[in-house]
C-alpha cells in the first residue's frame, strides 16, 4: 500500500532565505511541501507547518520580532493551539519564541560574531514528533548559521523546562553561549518545536551529513499519521 504524502506548509516571510531549501528537503523525504505566503490569513489544509530560517523582515528590532505580527502567524498559532505540528528552524525558532509559542528568548552570540559551520548535537528526547527517528543520546552533525542564536531562560524557567523534559537538543560543543547548551526545545504539549541548527541543510551525505533527515523525516512521519487519522 502506498502511504499518502502529508501536506507540510513552509511559511515564506520577506527575508526568508531557507524556505526553498526546506521545501526541497521535505519533498525529498516524501512530503508534499507547500509554500505559504506570510500575508495569508488562513492556512491551506496541512498536516504540519515549518517556519524556515533566514532574516525575516530584515531582523529589525529583534530577530523574529516583526514576523511574529504577520497575518500568517495568527493562523499558525491557531493551528498549533488545535494540536497541529509546527517546527521552527533558526529564524523560525526565534519567531516562535517571540510569538510565545515556545519558551525563552534569543540574544546575540556570546562571541558577538556570526557562526556558520557544522556542529555536534546530542539528542535528549526521542519521544517527540520531531526526534522519533533518533536514538537517545545520539550525536547529530547539523550546520548552524546565525548571529543571534544564544537561547536564554532564567534559572527558574530553565528548571521548569528541565522538569517537564522540554529540552530536546543540546550542543555537544561550545557554539553560541546558549544557556546549558540548549539547541532545541519543545512546548509542553509536544506539538511545537524550535531548533537553531538547520536540518534542511543536512539531508544528503554529499553535503557532509544526512543527520538532519532524522529530524525532518520524524516530522514527515508524524504529519502522515495525523493525515491518516483525519481520513
Amino acid at each position: 500500500m502506498t502511504l499518502p504524502r502529508p501536506r507540510i506548509g513552509v511559511v515564506q516571510f520577506p527575508g526568508s532565505n531557507d524556505d526553498r531549501d526546506a521545501l526541497w528537503a521535505l519533498a525529498a523525504l516524501d512530503a508534499e511541501a507547500i509554500p505559504v505566503w506570510h500575508a495569508t490569513t488562513e492556512l491551506p489544509e496541512l498536516s504540519a507547518v515549518v517556519l524556515p530560517g533566514g532574516f525575516s523582515y530584515g531582523d529589525y528590532l529583534r530577530c523574529g520580532a516583526i514576523a511574529r505580527f504577520s497575518p500568517a502567524m495568527a493562523a499558525v498559532a491557531a493551528f498549533a493551539d488545535a494540536g497541529g505540528l509546527v517546527l521552527g528552524i533558526c529564524n523560525g525558532f526565534q519567531i516562535l519564541c517571540e510569538a510565545g509559542l515556545l519558551p525563552g528568548v534569543f540574544r546575540p552570540n556570546e562571541s558577538l560574531t556570526f557562526v556558520c559551520r557544522d556542529v555536534r548535537l546530542r539528542v535528549e528526547r526521542t519521544d517527540t514528533a520531531f526526534t522519533a527517528r533518533c536514538a537517545e543520546n545520539q550525536q547529530l552533525v547539523i550546520p548552524v548559521k546565525h548571529g543571534e542564536g544564544c537561547w536564554f531562560a532564567d534559572q527558574d524557567l530553565y528548571d521548569e523546562l528541565e522538569a517537564r523534559s522540554q529540552i530536546v537538543l543540546r550542543y555537544d560543543e561550545a557554539v553560541n553561549g546558549s544557556v546549558h547548551d540548549v539547541a532545541g526545545v519543545v512546548n509542553e504539549r509536544g506539538n511545537v518545536m524550535g531548533l537553531m541548527p538547520h536540518p534542511e541543510h543536512a539531508v544528503d551525505p554529499l553535503l557532509g551529513s544526512a543527520d538532519g533527515a532524522l529530524v525532518l523525516a520524524s516530522l514527515v512521519d508524524a504529519a502522515r499519521e495525523q493525515a491518516l487519522a483525519s481520513v
